[in-house]
């Protein structure tokens, strides 16, 4: 999401998106959830006693960006505790993690992990109940529920990833089409037919081709109507009223034309973004990246707004991707690597650090708001209005869009190998293969039968 593709990418990646999370989760290698149970107490971890700890820790990251955001933080943690040395290490997560956890070598104290991948790997790490305890009211509800198993909670949380609906203003208005008027999914259509008259070349609304992300952006729509694949015992419950309504609407877009079908900022859907054809674009905030860096031709014509609800009164934002930290049992300090992590999220010289100006994102880093609500103040941004988006506040719109993304649950382990099945049905539902129904049946059975009952 930056100037070249491959750090676009790298991005996404680190920001829960990595299509490998299926081979480290479901495909290669011993099942890295069938760790014996271990007494639950000794389990949970706690910070240290001391008030100025000394020790070293090794953290992981995901090269990029936020590497070099995170790397930039040490400094300030250091000036609260000097004698704690962090070696801070890029790592391949995604091809690196699971063996180091089942063998128990080299184990880092912490490591950056998508929130998909926390359940599949909580047996291996420690149950930060504790030492989130005394910001659990102020965290994200949503991020809570994706990082609990079994009562535990097994990442710190990080980001919050809102849904919002971009959207090309200057082309709208030249078209007689006011976006700002939206606030139904139903309306959204409404829209994207007044400006397919408008412009007959238009394709107006983004429909992914990659199914991996386009099952992500199933899951914040779903997250909008507060249901997900699985439920909070990780019982599958896709073929629901609220998926069909979904999956409805998506096969309505494509077959009125109203869809462009491409994948997430490649070529073809930049190109169609330049030329006015694709101008709605319900995405996660990080979509913000395109505007600020890959769209030369429409920079600053493009504006954010909460998306759709899908029914009157309903919510306006949903969870799509996001991250957090992890800390394995093997580590040999985790309780410096707790205290690191707490004063990244927490403190608020950490977490300005983090989204506040520095020297990788010299505004601000505007491609998440955090979870830990005081740190997410309407009132008080972290970064500043964004040029590439005609000056507009994003921090208000995002700060205002996350407070209104329900409740969740755990991401089961076998969530990324559904794409296979519900992410390609999907794709083939496009196509014009299946129904919206038929998607779900066929994705229910595929899915329990390959995944959950082998589990």
């Amino acid at each position: 999401m930056h100037q070249h593709l491959p750090r676009v990418a790298s991005r996404a990646a680190a920001l829960g998106l990595a299509a490998a999370v299926a081979v480290g989760l479901t495909a290669c290698g011993p099942d890295i959830g069938s760790a014996s149970p271990t007494d639950s107490a000794a389990d949970l971890l706690q910070l240290p006693a001391e008030e100025s700890p000394s020790g070293e820790i090794t953290i992981w990251d995901r090269s990029g960006d936020l590497f070099e955001v995170f790397d930039e933080a040490i400094a300030d943690f250091n000036e609260k505790y000097p004698d704690v040395k962090v070696n801070h290490e890029s790592v391949d997560i995604d091809a690196k993690l699971q063996n180091t956890l089942i063998t128990g070598t080299d184990v880092p104290d912490g490591v950056f992990l998508d929130d998909a991948k926390i359940a599949g790997f909580s047996d291996y790490l420690w149950d930060l109940s504790d030492v989130l305890a005394p910001y659990s009211g102020d965290i994200a509800p949503q991020k809570l529920d994706v990082n609990t198993v079994d009562g535990g909670i097994y990442g710190v949380p990080f980001d919050s990833n809102p849904g919002l609906l971009y959207y090309n203003a200057t082309a709208l208005e030249a078209a007689g089409v006011d976006a700002t008027t939206i606030t139904t999914y139903d309306e959204l259509l409404d829209a994207a037919r007044a400006y397919k008259q408008a412009v007959p070349s238009a394709a107006p609304i983004h429909l992914e081709q990659s199914p991996f992300l386009g099952q992500l952006q199933l899951e914040m729509y779903a997250s909008q109507l507060g249901t997900s694949l699985a439920d909070a015992d990780g019982q599958l419950r896709l073929d629901s009223p609220e998926y069909e309504q979904i999956l409805t609407y998506l096969d309505t877009v494509q077959k009125e034309g109203l869809g462009t079908r491409a994948e997430y900022l490649g070529p073809t859907d930049i190109a169609e973004l330049e030329n006015g054809n694709q101008v709605f674009y319900p995405w996660a905030i990080w979509f913000d990246f395109a505007p600020q860096q890959l769209l030369t031709e429409t920079q600053g014509d493009w504006r954010a707004m909460p998306l759709p609800a899908w029914e009157d009164g309903g919510a306006r934002s949903g969870a799509m991707g996001g991250s957090s930290f992890a800390i394995p049992k093997d580590a040999e300090n985790p309780e410096l690597a707790a205290l690191f992590y707490s004063f990244l999220m927490f403190d608020e010289a950490g977490y300005s650090t983090v989204w506040g100006p520095n020297s990788v994102y010299p505004a601000g880093l505007n491609t998440s708001i955090p979870s830990y609500l005081p740190a997410a103040d309407p009132s008080t941004p972290l970064f500043e209005p964004v040029p590439a988006l005609g000056g507009q506040d994003l921090w208000a719109v995002a700060t205002k869009a996350g407070a209104e993304i329900p409740a969740s649950v755990p991401t089961p382990s076998w969530w990324a190998g559904a794409v296979d099945y519900l992410g390609t049905n999907m794709q083939r539902m496009l196509d014009g293969e299946l129904t919206p129904s038929q998607v779900l049946e066929q994705s229910s059975d595929e899915i329990q039968t390959n995944l959950i009952d082998r589990q």
